[in-house]
């Protein structure tokens, strides 16, 4: 029996300050502002005891937001209470998730863009196929020093003809 491959609906992002990250994700990625930063507490509430489920009790208060790209996937950003910076934000060796793509067929000006709002350029702008297909793509960090990769084309596109030949 064949599998049919699903569908992402969204990714969660724990950032350390709500405003500025629902601020650099909509106005520098332009992304859909769903929900605006909403209080959640651990209380008896649906949303209440859902948090309590995942994050365990004493978790006591965060604040979330949600918002979407152009191809409706969802972005949740999270705001904990107390949160602190990890000690290693690229722990590519540990297991989970370590990284996200943008895709945006200008790398280079929405690269400048995210700089400029205080993010990091992490290698240079690389192309998969040089002098035969424009396929491009650069890893960055957002103001917050979460990783990810913006993408010129799609994914099955820059992997279907061997991107490392």
């Amino acid at each position: 029996m064949t599998t049919t491959p699903r569908t992402l609906s969204h990714i969660g992002l724990s950032v350390p300050d709500l405003e500025r990250a629902v601020q650099f994700y909509s106005e520098v990625l332009g992304f859909y502002v769903i929900m605006a930063p909403t209080e959640v507490t651990e209380d008896g509430s649906a949303i209440g005891q859902m948090c309590t489920y995942v994050f365990g009790s004493g978790w006591n208060s965060l604040r979330i937001a949600h918002l979407s790209t152009a191809d409706r996937i969802g972005f949740e950003l999270f705001e904990f209470a107390a949160n602190t910076e990890p000690a290693n934000n690229f722990a590519f060796r540990e297991h989970g998730t370590f990284h996200f793509a943008i895709q945006d067929p200008d790398v280079e000006g929405l690269l400048e863009k995210i700089v400029a709002a205080g993010g990091k350029q992490r290698m240079p702008v690389r192309e998969y196929f040089p002098g035969k297909k424009p396929y491009r793509m650069v890893y960055v960090e957002d103001p917050f020093g979460i990783v990810f990769e913006l993408y010129s084309h799609s994914y099955e596109l820059t992997y279907s003809a061997g991107a490392y030949s």
